[in-house]
Order: structure tokens, then C-alpha cells, then sequence
């Protein structure tokens, strides 16, 4: 029975884990100075990603996010530039599992094993960028980490919850 209670919460602990790991983690800032409200027009200026694949696939999840708040792509000369970077990197945690420790808190009761496990994940981070098009400067930054899939359809589900998620309140609104 108690190897079986010790099964089941590894295995619980474990889920709980694995679903943290998934979510995405989103930040974003912006230059307080900035009045986001004359902004209506944006240009591309650069997708960096390890696979090409997913050029298309940013452009068009931050396209939806940026027409959803009313702006509108031009091919050039918007009054924003838009750049993405795309990278991965693997991360690895620890998990140890204890069995039963002999018998519980007695006095005289027997000592029990652990096990240690390491697990590798990838982790992808999409840093999106908008840029006043007349002096260059950053005006909005956008992040957003998660673990990586092994298919590429849970990737791209969690691209687009990332992006979504990380234009909820675009444009800021200067708090004063």
C-alpha cells in the first residue's frame, strides 16, 4: 500500500510539474514617454529563428495580435517597426522520489533509497520588439518562454496563446 501511495504522488508531483513547464511565461515594458495612440501602421523588419518554418508562423500570430488592436501592416514605412527573435535553449531539472524510509517516525525504523532523476527540456523564448520608425528608438517589448514540444502542432498552439497573452494590454496605456 505504501508503495503504491508513493507511486501515486511521484506521478502527481510529477503532472503538476510537467503543466507548470508548459505555461508560458510572458513579460512585457514599454518607453512611459511613448503616446501609443499614434501609432496606427507597422512594418516587418526582421524574424531571426533557428528554423525557417516559423517565420511565417510569428509573423502571422503577431499580424492577428496587431490588427485585433487596430493596427494595420504596411509593407514599408509604417509608423512602427517590428522585430522577432526567436530562441531555444535546454534546461534540466532534478526529481527525487523517496520510497517508504522504513516504517514511518519511530524510533529503530529502517532507512529507505531515493532516486534521483535528471530531465532535459528545451525551452523557447520569442522576444518581440516594436521600434519607432523615425528615430529607431524601443518603444514596446514583448516576451514570451515556454517548453518546447516534441510535435510541432502543441508548439504552435502555445506560439499563439504566447502572443495572444502578450498583447492583452497593447497598447499601454502611460499611467499617471
Amino acid at each position: 500500500m505504501n508503495v503504491r501511495r508513493t507511486i501515486l504522488s511521484s506521478l502527481g508531483i510529477a503532472l503538476f510539474v510537467a503543466a507548470g513547464l508548459s505555461a508560458e511565461d510572458v513579460k512585457t515594458d514599454y518607453d512611459r514617454r511613448i503616446d501609443f495612440h499614434l501609432y496606427h501602421t507597422y512594418s516587418w523588419q526582421k524574424v531571426r529563428t533557428a528554423d525557417p518554418l516559423w517565420v511565417d508562423r510569428i509573423k502571422s500570430a503577431v499580424d492577428a495580435a496587431l490588427a485585433a488592436k487596430g493596427w494595420t501592416r504596411v509593407d514599408s514605412d509604417g509608423d512602427a517597426a517590428v522585430v522577432a527573435i526567436e530562441m531555444a535553449h535546454n534546461q534540466q531539472t532534478l526529481n527525487t522520489f523517496y520510497d517508504n524510509f522504513g516504517g514511518g517516525w519511530r524510533w529503530g525504523g529502517g532507512f529507505g533509497t531515493s532516486t534521483t532523476n535528471v530531465e532535459t527540456y528545451k525551452v523557447g523564448t520569442l522576444v518581440v520588439d516594436l521600434f519607432d520608425a523615425k528615430t529607431k528608438g524601443l518603444i514596446w517589448r514583448g516576451s514570451a518562454s515556454g517548453t518546447l514540444s516534441n510535435k510541432s502542432d502543441s508548439n504552435i498552439k502555445n506560439l499563439d496563446r504566447g502572443i495572444q497573452k502578450m498583447f492583452e494590454h497593447f497598447p499601454p496605456v502611460p499611467k499617471n
